[in-house]
């Protein structure tokens, strides 16, 4: 996905709210935002807006000498979704669908984006939560458990931390031998690191693999060799958030897009309401001429 003119007033707020969030230098305030504004002159628009939002965290990183601004409120908001999580995995196992309410919760959880909002307070992050199960969505939800059942190798993309505590109980709906969960490579906003995935409980459930990668999302250029490769061969990948799908949502792959509707630029690319709860799976199938395209992935493999 390209960026827009609109993502350019997101960028400046974003670059005021974050580095205020770190220093109350203003002699740093305004060597950030100038930075990032000669940035975004020079940027081009086939970019993705993620990768403008990389370089305005590398330029907060390197003028404020703190190499993860946001580790304090990771580590509050990975301690809010473990207090909720046993709670809510309940809620899960009582379902009629336990499926569709992991689901729900790994996208309620996707709120958990202090990107998009920096003000976020436990109460609203935990009515936002518990508040899903009421919320309307249009979901194909047994195709999804289709294809779950058809992938040999699933791609687990995770976004934020507090929001990969509750990935997890979409986890445990997936075949653990056959899942690797992804998270970033390196510090950026409040993504989620394997640190975060240590937390959530994860690295004791499935294999957790990094992507390389500091971006606030998935470029895959800037992605390390190895990860590039299990992207590739995963028969199907879920993604979580809006930066993954800023980045990935032109990808060929097979991919299951879970995400909150946030701005009105995804809004109109999706054709959802903002603030509405999001699957959106890419258009190919992967039970349609799936077993040749396998049959060359298994070939290549072996050579």
């Amino acid at each position: 996905m390209k960026t827009y003119l609109d993502c350019i007033p997101c960028f400046v707020r974003q670059t005021l709210e974050s580095v205020r969030a770190v220093t109350t230098d203003q002699r740093v305030h305004e060597e950030v935002l100038r930075r990032v504004l000669t940035d975004a002159a020079e940027m081009g628009f086939a970019t993705s807006p993620p990768a403008m939002a990389q370089r305005i965290h590398r330029s907060i990183r390197e003028l404020t000498g703190n190499a993860d601004p946001y580790a304090d409120r990771k580590r509050q908001m990975n301690d809010l979704a473990v207090k909720l999580r046993e709670r809510l995995r309940q809620r899960v196992s009582e379902s009629a669908d336990p499926l569709e309410a992991a689901l729900r919760l790994a996208i309620a959880g996707n709120m958990m984006d202090l990107g998009a909002k920096s003000n976020l307070d436990d109460v609203h992050v935990t009515s936002t939560i518990l508040a899903c199960f009421d919320e309307p969505f249009d979901a194909d939800v047994p195709a999804l458990r289709r294809d779950i059942a058809q992938a040999r190798s699933i791609l687990y993309l995770a976004d934020n931390a507090g929001e990969i505590v509750l990935d997890r109980l979409l986890v445990e709906q997936l075949p653990r031998d056959r899942t690797v969960v992804a998270v970033r490579g390196g510090p950026v906003i409040n993504d989620a690191t394997r640190a975060d995935a240590v937390a959530a409980g994860l690295t004791a459930l499935v294999e957790v693999i990094d992507n390389g990668s500091d971006a606030p999302g998935t470029i895959l250029a800037d992605c390390s060799e190895d990860f590039r490769r299990r992207f590739e061969q995963a028969d199907l990948i879920i993604s979580k958030g809006q930066g993954n799908y800023e980045t990935l949502s032109e990808s060929p792959n097979p991919i299951t897009f879970l995400l909150r509707v946030k701005c009105p630029v995804i809004a109109r690319d999706l054709g959802r309401p903002t603030g509405s709860m999001v699957m959106h799976r890419s258009q190919r199938d992967i039970s349609v001429g799936g077993e040749c395209e396998r049959d060359a992935a298994d070939e290549a493999r072996a050579r």
